[in-house]
């Protein structure tokens, strides 16, 4: 894992002195590439997880189905548009807009490759860097939120409120865990340009050990394991990916905060979401993976990490990355919301503020003690990772002392009587804001097809349509018989 240095590594420096078509084919380029993940992350996971299920995954549109995904784009695009009539209509058609921009936002300072030659100009794979990069993307994924919270808000439904408010408090709570998991890195690399840490990545890590001098992998994944793995739990939860797709559990709440959604606009946060995972796997191999350099052992060709060779790199990183996400889905059973949101600020929370500590007094005591690595590591590493393990322990014991204690007990033979659970009444008749289960509102309208003008409009409080075709005559006499 320790990627040969390129030529041709972009700095700081090269951004920003492009021609204006130049900017133009990579801003194009840059939508073409996430719509074309999106069509095929779709499909791919419909593929992966009907193999995990031993069943046929699509197989009838295209070749081998694997144009089922453009077929369902097109079919939503091309679908009657149908709003609640209590909706509020300029919040209601924004709110998929304001989900779907920031994450196309987030993708222009991913490296995708080296300084290349388009046409005869030299630029970077990159749209554009800054020194605070990694930033920007976290900006773009919380501004995601609001298109989220103001569609459920704006549909005028319970249920896509009841969603959009647990989807605000997890895409608060996670960004923070994902947040607090790339500082590590960016004690490593020193900077927060997202080029300028995969140049971090760049040569081995010289370490030493107790005298001993070798060159290790240069990876952050390898070198800050913890950072890694509280990024992946934390970019699933941030994503509303299964087992943490919370706020739009069918189960619970029908379908989220885009149930009053069709066509177009729920295209737009379907779009939205996988666009998405595509850039935070993209950002996972950026930070974590080398960006666009190759892995060893193709490292070792003096080529690899130059011209267009770094794109095939990046994107099987990232497709490995997809993988991840899908196997998730395939095989964790969803958890409960109390469940994900207190392991989200009583364990990842926690955990990465421990981390970046050990991280920071480990590499201080490196540089103002004059020890190397190995010697850190025994005398500092060591020590605190066993308190912390013994911290783990003991309030892991603490919190499941009733739960030992009542299976001592009931192996013992005693009976601990249980009070019968009371449930709050659930009439239609008492006020919805008295407590009780929420109950949606019962008065909501559609409006009439725009097609269906000439006719009489449906008046309120009637049922618009069944999805059931009209009984013929014959069928209306036999029931009128029977």
């Amino acid at each position: 894992m320790t990627p040969l240095a390129a030529r041709d590594q972009p700095t700081l420096e090269d951004f920003g002195n492009d021609v204006w078509w130049i900017v133009l084919v990579k801003i194009v380029g840059i939508f073409a590439v996430l719509v074309l993940m999106t069509l095929f992350a779709i499909v791919f996971e419909r593929k992966v997880v009907a193999r995990m299920q031993q069943r046929v995954g699509p197989n009838r549109v295209g070749p081998r189905g694997y144009l089922q995904s453009l077929a369902d784009g097109l079919k939503l695009a091309f679908k009657e548009d149908i709003m609640p009539a209590l909706a509020d209509r300029p919040v209601y058609f924004l709110a998929p807009v304001i989900a779907t921009i920031p994450a196309f936002l987030a993708f222009s300072v991913i490296p995708l490759g080296p300084t290349v030659s388009i046409f005869g100009e030299r630029t970077p794979l990159q749209l554009t860097d800054a020194p605070i990069g990694v930033l920007i993307v976290l900006a773009c994924s919380a501004m995601g939120v609001y298109g989220i919270v103001l569609g459920g808000w704006a549909s005028g439904s319970t249920y896509p409120l009841l969603g959009g408010l647990r989807s605000a408090a997890q895409m608060v709570s996670y960004e923070i865990a994902m947040g607090l998991s790339i500082v590590a890195v960016f004690l490593y690399a020193g900077s927060m340009s997202t080029s300028e840490i995969v140049a971090g990545q760049a040569d081995g890590t010289d370490l030493s050990f107790f005298g001993i001098e070798f060159t290790g992998p240069s990876w952050y994944a390898v070198l800050l394991p913890v950072s890694f793995v509280i990024y992946v739990i934390a970019v699933v939860g941030e994503t509303n990916r299964a087992p943490f797709d919370l706020p739009e559990a069918e189960s619970e709440l029908v379908g989220g905060f885009h149930t009053e959604y069709s066509s177009l606009k729920f295209a737009l946060f379907f779009l939205a979401e996988y666009v998405n995972m595509v850039t935070v796997s993209a950002l996972a191999a950026t930070l974590f993976l080398g960006g666009w350099r190759a892995p060893w052992p193709i490292s070792i060709w003096d080529g690899a990490n130059t011209g267009w060779w770094p794109l095939l790199w990046f994107f099987a990183k990232v497709v490995v990355a997809l993988f991840v996400f899908i196997w998730l889905r395939g095989t964790l059973p969803r958890l409960r919301y109390d469940q994900f949101m207190r392991f989200g600020w009583k364990v990842l929370v926690p955990t990465a503020l421990v981390w970046i500590l050990v991280v920071a007094t480990m590499r201080t005591i490196s540089r103002e003690a004059d020890l190397d690595g190995g010697e850190v590591a025994v005398f500092v590493g060591v020590p605190i990772a066993l308190l912390v393990l013994a911290g783990l322990l003991v309030a892991s014991r603490m919190r499941n002392r009733d739960t030992r204690v009542a299976a001592r007990a009931a192996a013992a033979g005693s009976i601990n009587p249980t009070e019968p659970e009371v449930l709050p009444p659930t009439s239609r008749s008492r006020d919805r804001a008295a407590g009780g289960f929420p109950v949606p509102p019962m008065d909501l309208r559609v409006p009439p097809s725009p097609r269906l003008r000439s006719r009489e409009a449906v008046g309120a409080g009637t049922v618009v349509g069944t999805g059931r075709r009209s009984p013929t005559p014959v069928q209306q006499q036999e029931d009128d018989d029977v």
